[in-house]
């Protein structure tokens, strides 16, 4: 069968973890609100300086208001939601998260403050 010019010949594959505000988030009030997003804030800081995290921030202007953030990840899944599950928004119930691989056409993204390679190189598996 002829390749598809479409697909191309190689992927790099990022983890991304999507943060979600889950319909019964519990409510808290401004003060709570405020010290919690200090300490989400300052674990993905934390992340970001250790080299786990290397692109991250919240949405605007989305189609969802439930949506709120984006991590790109530079390990694998399991450690992604590893790493997610002990974010202080998340433990507190304000915040759910989707853990998934992204495929993206090789050589589109660099991070160059991490100073390494970011994610895996791989091809589409043949039919």
């Amino acid at each position: 069968m002829t390749r598809d010019p479409n697909v191309p010949d190689a992927f790099d594959v990022y983890t991304v973890v999507v943060l979600r505000r889950p319909q019964d988030a519990p409510a808290l009030s401004d003060a709570e609100l405020d010290e919690l997003q200090t300490r989400h804030l300052a674990y993905r800081a934390g992340l970001a300086r250790d080299g786990v995290v290397v692109a991250n921030g919240p949405f605007d202007a989305q189609s969802d208001p439930a949506l709120r953030g984006l991590s790109i990840f530079a390990c694998g899944p399991a450690e992604a939601a590893r790493l997610s599950d002990a974010d202080p928004s998340v433990l507190a119930g304000r915040l759910v998260y989707d853990v998934m691989e992204w495929w993206v056409g090789a050589g589109s993204l660099a991070f160059p403050r991490t100073g390494r390679a970011v994610g895996e190189r791989r091809t589409m598996p043949e039919d």
